[in-house]
């Protein structure tokens, strides 16, 4: 582990400005609230010398508890709180572990690697997980059921296509498009898209009506963007071969 710098965590907080990503398309969540609880992460786990994959680890730890309280325990008020909490906490030390990578230097291709796997298992399970919920404590009819699994099937869709934008631009040596100061309007208009705004949704949890609902209403606003973005990406993909 990296020796931490004195005054490491003012130090570190210091120095996170300049190494952060690029804001430009992050959805409000992620953007405004989620990045600066990871930063204030990184900058304790920096001063802890904590390494990026011991980060990503404990998000791991947070996430997946979470998410098998979704499956496992009857939803109460309680009980929704507690997934809550636990899914923030995950996608912050998410966010903590590529901005702690940054401050020590640089990440990995394991540590990318890794963060990635572990992404794509959250996000399908989270679904599942709804579904068993769903099954067993909620008074729905059968076909509400098409609805978390209709979420997976977009989450993972939407999050492979992403993944997959950025390795082809690398490959073709394509740099992202960070000019131009990103748009708050447009965080704010995709925000259903927003994983950390699903997160607090399930604060909702111990009301089924209610939390049905809302995650409805997220499944078919995220499923309109897939379906506009595939577009708009398929088009891009073409343009990088002119």
């Amino acid at each position: 582990m990296n020796a931490p710098a004195k005054n490491g965590y003012r130090a570190a907080l210091e120095r996170l400005p300049a190494a952060q990503k690029t804001a430009k398309g992050a959805p409000a969540y992620s953007r405004f609230v989620n990045r600066r609880l990871g930063g204030h992460l990184a900058a304790a786990a920096y001063q802890l010398g904590m390494t990026p994959n011991q980060v990503t680890g404990v998000s791991a730890v947070f996430t997946f508890s979470g998410i098998a309280l979704i499956a496992l325990a009857e939803p109460t008020p309680l009980i929704g709180l507690a997934v809550c909490l636990a899914l923030v906490i995950g996608y912050a030390l998410d966010a903590a572990d590529g901005q702690l990578a940054r401050l020590r230097g640089g990440g990995s291709v394991a540590g990318e690697w890794l963060d990635h796997v572990i992404d794509a298992g959250k996000i399908a399970a989270l679904h599942l997980s709804v579904l068993v919920c769903a099954y067993r404590f909620f008074a729905l009819p059968a076909p509400a059921l098409l609805v978390p699994i209709g979420f997976s099937v977009v989450a993972t869709v939407m999050f492979f296509a992403i993944i997959l934008n950025d390795q082809l631009r690398r490959r073709l040596g394509v740099k992202p498009d960070t000019s131009g100061k990103p748009s708050a309007l447009r965080s704010l208009l995709v925000i259903p898209t927003d994983y950390g705004l699903l997160c607090l949704t399930f604060a909702t949890l111990g009301f089924p009506r209610v939390f049905s609902v809302i995650y409805a209403a997220l499944f078919g606003a995220n499923l309109i963007f897939l379906l506009a973005a595939l577009r708009k990406w398929f088009h891009d993909m073409e343009a990088l071969e002119k």
